[in-house]
């Protein structure tokens, strides 16, 4: 059974993980809850506010809605209708009263049994018998059919004084006073007449008439005549009362108390409404605070959890050291303790965010990681930029500043797909700055407020220092995390791969064999890694010197014995074992005397792992029977990573088709096959992680790239008997 030290040893890769995940969801619930959580205050009614209280929050008042909608249905007036038919029917009554003194004022044809009147003074010549006679009627006869044609409602109204009066006036005085009369009545009832307005309309008729150019006896009697026409025309109506009620409550808007909002300031007394004011929007409730701690805990699990799952499936290709976790928990916290000091300076008029180098930190974990934990970390960092930047208004997330450092990360990354030195981090950081100030002007643009060119030559400034710095940042800090922690970057493998390196030159002319020998791995184990999604660069490099124990002994392997007989026909199998076997060993000595990083030393261990060096353990066994294998296997340990997998076998397998008489297509596909089943059924591959489905990846990759170096030949004739290969 297995001890509590193995087993922990055997987990503990998943236990850094977890740990790693751990510190960092602690950093970010701590450095966020100042953003979602709320102040809670012990105030009391009328007493003096000892600081300026503003709301957390965005909130309907609805007791001031309610307020307002009241107010709003209490201004609303009575809606009235006014009937037309009423108008007609009272003018109507007017030209009925004029037509009738127009035919009371008529002639009549005088009746034959009529008497003639006796004639005074001169009497005139005889009628004839034919001609008609026409007669006026008295006052009394036109009084008598006046009120005859006129209804009786008027017949009672007008005095008999004031009827004669009218019925007498001249043809001008009649015209005039039926347009005064009509006009004045037209317009009044035209404005609508209710109950409660017809007195009033009745006085404002009278002071029309006033000023008429008529004798004042027709006025008065024309005012007695118009205040009997004039009656109520316009009448409540509850259907209008109540749709225009509606309409004044649609058009109250909700009374909202805006997030950083003045509730109280310090000095003012605290009344009933400001009061309600902060209980409504929490201030008063701690319980409150419940909710958003609970709501905050969630969003860092998920935000973890977004690290955990790229983590967990990285650690699957590759095994990563404690050193590297601590790296990656430095730039982590260093990025949030940044953002958050940086949150504490930044208004409404000073958008601060802007000056975050924060594509410094995405920049740094593509140098030291992979492209892929880069940008996880950048969609990270952008997510919880929209919190730490929210003013510290719960429940608010600012989203332009997410976007902005989403977009300025991204574009660092964007020209370091191939690390080429430093150079390329100059390029990014040009990058980054022209991003950067097109990010800045397009939210100015876009934005509903009206900016002055000030501004955008202040943000678009901050955006520049944001690229700078954070260019400035990553090659500051670089040989911190390769020098201090020690961890191999791309950019510390390119320089270890320079040729001019003074252990690859002591390869070259020391063991020029192994050298070519050491090339030759080097692409076949890039190509493999590639293809299985391993370090193919790491694999790359970690082959140039993964043989350099050999330069201690160089002539005694074969690559290196050009021209001499070999050594160890003089010598005896266990002797040659034990110089061949020494060669990791020797290896890791000399690197580790250069100071090389501990992952190529560690390759230049495993290459062999454990195997068993078959040409001298049989060739001891001609001679002896009591042979031992493990005299004759390397001292390990096995491979414990894929590169160094893959390397081991790309070792064996170049040395082998180097011996090859004819390293035809088939031959190599079953030296391949044989080395893969031989390192698998000897368990040296146990340890590192390679799956099936890889090894057959991997298999495919070095038949590929061997058979395009070892390709068929065609010999062209030379006109001697003999064909010569030209190649």
């Amino acid at each position: 059974m297995k001890s509590l030290k193995e087993s922990l040893k055997a987990y503990r890769h998943i236990i850094e993980i977890l740990l790693t995940l751990f510190v960092i969801a602690l950093a970010l619930f701590a450095i966020t809850f100042s953003n979602v959580s709320t102040e809670t205050y012990e105030v009391e009614r009328f007493s003096i506010a000892t600081e300026t209280i503003r709301s957390p929050i965005t909130i309907e008042d609805q007791q001031a809605t309610e307020r307002q909608q009241r107010e709003a249905v209490q201004s609303v007036e009575d809606r009235y209708v006014t009937l037309g038919d009423i108008t007609t029917e009272q003018l109507a009554m007017v030209e009925e009263f004029f037509n009738a003194i127009e035919v009371v004022n008529q002639p009549v044809l005088v009746e034959e049994t009529e008497e003639e009147p006796t004639s005074t003074g001169d009497e005139t010549a005889p009628e004839t018998e034919d001609e008609e006679v026409y007669r006026s009627l008295s006052m009394t006869e036109k009084l008598q059919q006046m009120n005859e044609l006129i209804s009786s409602d008027l017949s009672t109204i007008l005095s008999e004084e004031e009827l004669t009066r009218l019925i007498d006036m001249d043809a001008g005085e009649r015209s005039s006073s039926y347009t005064l009369l009509t006009t004045t009545l037209n317009e009044l009832f035209n404005e609508g007449i209710t109950r409660e307005d017809l007195v009033e309309q009745k006085q404002e008729l009278a002071s029309r008439f006033q000023y008429a150019s008529l004798p004042n006896d027709i006025r008065d009697a024309l005012e007695t005549l118009g205040r009997s026409i004039l009656v109520e025309n316009s009448f409540f109506s509850i259907e209008r009362t109540m749709d225009a009620e509606r309409q004044a409550l649609n058009n109250v808007e909700p009374q909202m108390i805006r997030a950083g909002e003045v509730i109280v300031r310090e000095g003012q007394t605290i009344t009933n409404d400001i009061y309600s004011k902060l209980e409504l929007v929490g201030l008063l409730n701690s319980d409150r605070n419940v909710y958003p701690i609970v709501g905050l805990g969630l969003f860092v699990i998920l935000l973890t959890g977004l690290l955990g799952y790229s983590y967990f499936t990285y650690m699957r290709k590759t095994r990563r050291q404690l050193k590297q976790w601590i790296a990656i928990l430095i730039i982590v916290l260093l990025s949030l303790v940044v953002m958050k000091f940086s949150s504490f300076f930044y208004t409404d008029n000073n958008h601060i965010y802007l000056l975050m180098p924060i594509a410094g930190s995405a920049m740094l974990l593509k140098l030291l990681f992979r492209e892929r934990i880069a940008i996880i970390h950048a969609i990270f960092f952008a997510i919880v930029a929209t919190i730490i930047f929210n003013g510290e208004i719960p429940g608010a997330l600012n989203l332009e500043a997410g976007i902005y450092l989403l977009l300025s990360q991204l574009s660092g990354l964007v020209l370091l797909k191939q690390i080429e030195g430093k150079v390329t981090l100059i390029r990014a950081m040009v990058l980054t700055l022209t991003v950067n100030v097109l990010v800045v002007t397009s939210f100015i643009l876009m934005a509903y407020e009206s900016y002055q060119w000030i501004n955008l030559l202040q943000y678009s400034g901050y955006g520049v220092a944001a690229a700078v710095i954070a260019g400035i940042v990553t090659i500051g800090t670089l040989p911190f995390f390769e020098s201090i922690l020690g961890i191999l970057s791309d950019a510390k493998l390119l320089t270890l791969a320079n040729p001019n390196h003074p252990l690859l030159k002591k390869i070259l002319t020391e063991a020029p064999g192994t050298y070519h020998h050491s090339v030759m791995v080097a692409n076949l184990s890039e190509a493999a890694c590639e293809a299985i999604g391993a370090n193919g660069l790491f694999a790359r490099v970690a082959s140039y010197f993964h043989d350099i124990g050999k330069t201690d002994h160089p002539h005694y392997f074969i690559e290196n014995q050009m021209g001499i007989q070999n050594p160890h026909d003089f010598l005896a199998p266990e002797q040659s074992a034990t110089i061949i076997l020494s060669h990791p060993l020797d290896g890791s000595r000399i690197l580790k005397e250069h100071h090389l990083p501990k992952e190529i030393i560690d390759i230049a261990e495993q290459h062999h792992g454990t195997s068993l060096v078959k040409y001298f353990y049989y060739k001891a066994k001609e001679t002896k029977d009591d042979v031992r294998p493990d005299q004759f296997r390397y001292p390990g340990p096995k491979p414990k990573t894929k590169e160094s997998a893959v390397i081991s076998i790309c070792d064996s397998v170049e040395a082998a088709v180097r011996s090859m008489d004819d390293p035809s297509k088939k031959r190599i596909d079953a030296l391949i096959d044989n080395i893969i089943q031989d390192r698998l059924q000897d368990h040296q591959l146990d340890d590192s992680m390679l799956t099936f489905k890889e090894l057959s990846k991997v298999r495919d990759t070095i038949s590929e790239t061997l058979n395009g170096i070892y390709h068929s030949r065609i010999k062209y004739p030379t006109g001697k008997e003999e064909d010569k290969d030209v190649n």
